[in-house]
């Protein structure tokens, strides 16, 4: 028992074609493919929103055409204004990083000096510290005898 089909192929206003398969003693079955209708294929999909506009001639003397435009001027303004702002607060926030930067920069340096300093009085200090400390040893036994002696 083989099945036969048969197919016909035929293209919407879409330019999608749609196949058409008939099994032997069924009824017409509807199977939607997405296919080419030029041989060459390459086509760019249209999204159905932009479909009917794509030939249509525009009066730009309507009213819904000059309300379009007002609009669109409007929201290009509204952009540029946007972009601007959003360029001058940039620039404004890198003036204020770069005024930090610099404040941060003199305190490490203030900072230094001051560890500096410190360091140089930790090490006089612990070099005097080690001048008066006397070893431990053949000086020190010596030292105690002669304290007890007076």
């Amino acid at each position: 028992m083989s099945k036969t089909s048969q197919q016909n192929s035929a293209a919407d206003a879409n330019g999608v074609s749609v196949i058409h398969s008939q099994a032997h003693g069924s009824s017409l079955q509807q199977v939607p493919q997405l296919v080419p209708v030029s041989p060459g294929g390459g086509g760019k999909a249209v999204p159905p929103s932009k479909q009917g506009k794509k030939n249509s001639f525009v009066d730009r003397n309507s009213d819904e055409y000059r309300q379009r435009r007002e609009r669109n001027n409007m929201a290009v303004k509204k952009s540029r204004l946007k972009s601007k702002q959003k360029a001058q607060d940039t620039l404004q926030r890198v003036n204020q990083l770069k005024e930090e930067n610099e404040r941060l920069e003199a305190k490490i340096k203030l900072l230094t000096k001051e560890l500096s300093v410190l360091k140089d009085l930790f090490l006089e200090h612990a070099h005097n510290l080690a001048d008066n400390v006397q070893p431990v040893g053949s000086d020190g036994a010596a030292a105690a005898p002669d304290s007890k002696g007076q």
